[in-house]
């Protein structure tokens, strides 16, 4: 566990306790501040403080940052596809059908349990359940995901994400012939009123900004080959946005119809983003997987 002290002096009076901190430990975002302070790893005078809470003069504070989780999921043999990696982190093509992380009714045979295996060592930031976990996909999502092997990696990957300098781009075949080849969808998505397990747009000010541009890059027997980049990440943006459109995911039973496909016809393509080390773009191309290629798309696209 590693324990920095501070003293508050006369030029941060009046400052919120985690931005100080994260002014204070710059390798430390905000957001991951503010974690340490719920989970007890921050105090201020001695006792549990706020993150909100104002400082002044001569206060004592302190910052544990823990160490990497020692956690109870089991690591399992499960194979992974690699595109990349390094000591900070790791680059995976997913497949569908694939969940990402532990949880209620999938505690075992996911990319988590496959990475322990792996890797043998995750960025504990993530907790016990979520080791490593930077950003997710869908279960039923192929495609690029990246994982941090360490806290360095998992920070700046976090503050990438939170900023949108990361690059994702995704491949999806939809329902119908779209009217226009490119366009970009900007409308807040929120949680269904009623069916509170899907997301949905939601009138301006009822849900939070999401866009997603997209381009036309084929037509399909089944349907239309459109290429989507995210320049937000809400849940189920994508698949949303897509039905918002009134060209739903062919294969999505939550927001569409399957159609006979097995799986929702959405593959994470491309990912790009900065190493959290060296600072040099990277750009990553997940293969077009195998159910693409039987519904029409070439197995390589410029």
């Amino acid at each position: 566990m590693k324990t920095s002290a501070f003293l508050v002096e006369a030029d941060a009076a009046g400052a919120r306790l985690d931005q100080f901190l994260a002014s204070s430990v710059p390798e430390l975002s905000r957001a991951r501040v503010q974690d340490l302070i719920k989970a007890g790893h921050v105090t201020l005078n001695g006792a549990a403080a706020k993150a909100s809470a104002r400082l002044r003069v001569g206060d004592a504070l302190t910052i544990s940052e823990p160490p990497p989780v020692a956690t109870e999921t089991v690591a399992e043999d499960i194979a992974l596809e690699v595109l990349f990696e390094d000591d900070d982190l790791i680059v995976l093509n997913k497949p569908a059908g694939l969940v990402v992380h532990p949880a209620a009714g999938n505690w075992s045979g996911t990319v988590v349990n496959a990475l322990l295996h792996h890797c043998r060592e995750l960025s504990g930031i993530g907790g016990e359940q979520r080791p490593g976990i930077v950003h997710r996909l869908d279960k039923d999502t192929s495609g690029c995901l990246v994982a941090a092997k360490s806290d360095l990696a998992h920070q700046s990957l976090a503050r990438q994400f939170a900023g949108r300098e990361v690059s994702k781009i995704y491949l999806a075949i939809v329902a119908g012939k779209i009217r226009y080849l490119t366009g970009t969808i900007d409308a807040p998505i929120g949680r269904h009123p009623v069916q509170r397990k899907k997301m949905t747009v939601l009138k301006e000010g009822g849900g939070r900004e999401a866009r997603t541009g997209y381009r036309v890059v084929q037509a399909l027997p089944a349907g239309t080959l459109v290429e989507c980049t995210l320049h937000t990440g809400r849940t189920h943006q994508i698949r949303v946005h897509l039905k918002h459109l009134g060209h739903p995911l062919l294969g999505d039973e939550v927001y569409g119809k399957r159609a006979g496909f097995s799986r929702q016809m959405l593959h994470a393509w491309r990912l790009g983003f900065a190493h959290p080390r060296t600072g040099e773009r990277l750009n990553f191309e997940s293969p077009i997987p195998p159910d693409f290629v039987e519904a029409g798309v070439p197995s390589q696209l410029p």
